[in-house]
């Protein structure tokens, strides 16, 4: 039995894909069409439009339609729950990182002590 793939889920395969995810970069700095999108890759506008089509049904990308001149934006709000998923892995490794922080001085401490009894 399948079951339906979650958002988060459909936000990480869309973000698995370097293409889409260098589509995103640019959409950052502002709205795109599909040609301007297109341009620094070599793939065809079949091709860019099938990565368009993950990241709009992944809600990550919303394509507008202004007469001839379909404008592509980001669309940040699942970015945000893959932020938020993220956020509780970036503690864990602070904490971590924090205890061995804590270690590697209380060596340093032991090892000036230690260096301290020798000399006297």
């Amino acid at each position: 039995m399948q079951s339906t793939p979650d958002a988060l889920s459909i936000t990480f395969a869309a973000l698995a894909d370097p293409t889409r995810r260098a589509i995103l970069a640019r959409l950052s700095r502002g709205e795109a069409t599909v040609t301007e999108l297109a341009a620094p890759f070599d793939m065809s506008l079949p091709g860019i439009s099938k990565h368009l089509k993950v990241l709009e049904r992944a809600g990550l990308i919303e394509r507008g339609r202004e007469a001839q001149w379909r404008p592509c934006r980001l669309q940040a709000a699942p970015l945000r729950e893959v932020d938020d998923w993220v956020e509780q892995y970036r503690r864990f490794w602070e904490e971590r990182l924090d205890r061995l922080g804590d270690y590697l001085r209380e060596l340093q401490t032991e090892k000036k002590i230690d260096g301290d009894d020798d000399r006297g």
